[in-house]
């Protein structure tokens, strides 16, 4: 399995919410909804999750082994990077209209 695309589409104005998250995994299977989250110790990815009648949550699509999700938290985290580094670029350029 491949991750060969990562969407991230940054929010603000959130406290702990940064970004929801679209993969495709081999250009034929899309996971929607992950949500990349400042924790108290980093930032983490979360799964697509459903709440229950209870009031927890339980995941609804999640890497079955550790290898897998340290790659897939490696990939997110690394497009978040550079989508943040593209909008802090922009943020800098003087707006000459």
């Amino acid at each position: 399995m491949r991750i060969t695309e990562v969407k991230v589409l940054p929010v603000e104005g959130d406290e702990k919410l940064k970004a929801f998250v679209t993969i495709k995994l081999d250009g034929c299977f899309v996971v929607r909804d992950m949500k990349i989250i400042k924790g108290n110790s980093g930032y983490f990815v979360a799964m697509p999750a459903k709440k229950m009648k209870d009031g927890t949550y339980r995941d609804l699509v999640h890497p079955l082994d550790r290898p897998t999700r340290q790659m897939l938290e490696e990939q997110v985290m690394n497009e978040y990077r550079r989508v943040q580094s593209e909008y802090k670029k922009r943020e800098q350029v003087p707006n000459t209209v």
